[in-house]
């Protein structure tokens, strides 16, 4: 944060270190080849809400004082709306996309959060990852794996590790 902000009052922002890590993590290249993600814009954008979702629910699960798992989507939103712009959206349709974006990390919450209590994440990630196409054994396979990795490891991760933007 400047010196100018500071003296302004302005406030960390104490999301963004996480946010920047679940985003590097969504863009490492085993997603778009071993796990046939379509490396586009949609993929690109399921595979960020995807990891993100499972972080909040890992937020969720312990109380941190104030709300990261908020500001987290928060900070999704700053994120989307300046990805919007930069692709020519304009401003009076913006906040329609944000919108139907948030819609979407909320419905990927309740579906990971639900496969992710039952077990079985498959079902999720075809839904929400894949957009209903389901790609191959392997590459589905590996996903799952992964993500359920990503997952365990969370469990483990102290939530000040996390907040520092620290993913396992």
């Amino acid at each position: 944060m400047s010196w100018l902000g500071r003296l302004l009052g302005e406030k960390p922002d104490e999301a963004l270190r996480l946010y920047n890590a679940v985003v590097a993590r969504a863009r490492e290249p085993h997603w778009y080849l071993d796990g046939a993600v379509p490396d586009t814009v949609d993929g690109r954008f399921d595979m960020i809400a995807t990891l993100l979702a499972v972080v909040m629910l890992r937020l969720e699960s312990e109380s941190a004082g104030g709300d990261p798992a908020a500001r987290l989507a928060e900070r999704f939103v700053d994120d989307m709306d300046g990805q919007l712009r930069e692709i020519g959206i304009g401003d009076i349709i913006v906040g329609k996309h944000i919108g139907k974006m948030m819609s979407m990390l909320g419905g990927r919450l309740g579906a990971y959060r639900d496969g992710l209590a039952a077990g079985d994440i498959g079902p999720a990630l075809v839904r929400n990852l894949y957009r209903g196409v389901t790609p191959d054994d392997a590459a589905l396979a590996h996903v799952r794996k992964s993500v359920m990795a990503f997952h365990a490891a969370l469990a483990s991760t102290p939530m000040t590790t996390l907040l520092a933007g620290d993913l396992p």
